[in-house]
């Protein structure tokens, strides 16, 4: 008996010291989760600041960086030394999880960047407690579209990763009528039509409705879009649905899979000259040392320096 009251005084203060620790950190995540203080309708600031009267000029696209802070900043400082691109465009799996606070530091990261950047939603920056809602407060619609010069911009949203609902098939429909007498049309959407690794158009790491993927395949083909833009699996690759030609990557750094010549982490910059559309995949040469960065950027991002 003596022996378990020796132990029971230790015990109860170690239950109650992870218990301290584990209140501490709830009420962090509650504090930094409901701030007052949050920036509104960051991609619609950032459309508002994109030049509409050019013709020649270029754009980087880059996809999945999520938990990849050391890449895009590497990505984000290119960019930014490079003047012939106006605008970046980093399109879903931003964060790892959807809380309001991944998205606070994602900000705080691509506030560094000297040129418009939109970011665009996908699966990873929907937490499953509250859906849309973190995405929609701190960047706005989750499907939009933008115009510059000759060019129309379509950024779809199938984070069901089955389809497009009604009301955005529609809408849909309707920016593709508007883009009609455009030159150049790209769309942007995470999961692609179809897995490029299981041809005969089939479903993979892809849209399961293949009914509308097929629908969505055939309307691109009749509104001869210029590139789709697609990401969700973490390779490169580039070639045709039907007739419709596409890129997908996600290599902004989220987690690799390994496909001989597919397998790097890049983005593309892609450049609008007159009638002229060129595609450059610029591989990001990471260092060795990526992991001692990742650790350091986290006791940084704990402790709030």
């Amino acid at each position: 008996m003596q022996k378990i009251k020796k132990y029971i005084k230790p015990f109860i203060i170690w239950i109650l010291s992870i218990t301290l620790i584990i209140t501490i950190i709830l009420v962090k995540n509650i504090y930094f989760n409901n701030s007052s203080n949050e920036l509104f309708n960051y991609n619609k600031i950032q459309l508002s600041k994109l030049p509409k009267n050019v013709n020649n000029f270029s754009f980087a696209v880059m996809w999945d960086n999520r938990d990849g802070d050391y890449v895009l900043r590497k990505i984000i400082k290119d960019t930014n030394s490079d003047k012939n691109i106006i605008f970046d465009i980093n399109w879903w799996d931003l964060v790892p999880d959807g809380y309001k606070k991944e998205f606070r530091k994602y900000l705080k990261l691509i506030k560094t960047s000297k040129k418009p950047f939109l970011s665009v939603i996908w699966n990873h920056e929907l937490p499953w407690y509250d859906w849309e809602t973190n995405y929609k407060q701190m960047f706005w619609k989750t499907y939009f579209s933008f115009t510059i010069w000759d060019n129309y911009f379509i950024v779809l949203d199938d984070s069901n990763e089955k389809d497009l609902d009604k009301q955005q098939f529609s809408w849909l429909k309707s920016e593709l009528e508007k883009a009609k007498n455009y030159k150049n049309k790209f769309i942007f959407m995470h999961v692609p039509l179809y897995d490029p690794r299981k041809w005969n158009l089939k479903e993979w790491h892809s849209l399961s409705d293949l009914k509308q993927a097929k629908q969505l395949n055939d309307l691109f083909d009749e509104n001869k879009i210029t590139m789709v833009f697609a990401s969700h699996i973490h390779f490169y690759y580039k070639w045709k649905w039907q007739k419709t030609p596409f890129i997908i990557s996600g290599w902004a750094w989220a987690p690799l899979k390994k496909y001989k010549k597919h397998w790097f982490y890049n983005y593309v910059k892609v450049t609008i000259n007159n009638d002229k559309v060129r595609y450059q995949v610029i591989k990001v040469n990471v260092k060795p040392l990526w992991l001692i960065n990742k650790i350091i950027q986290s006791i940084k991002d704990t402790f709030n320096f």
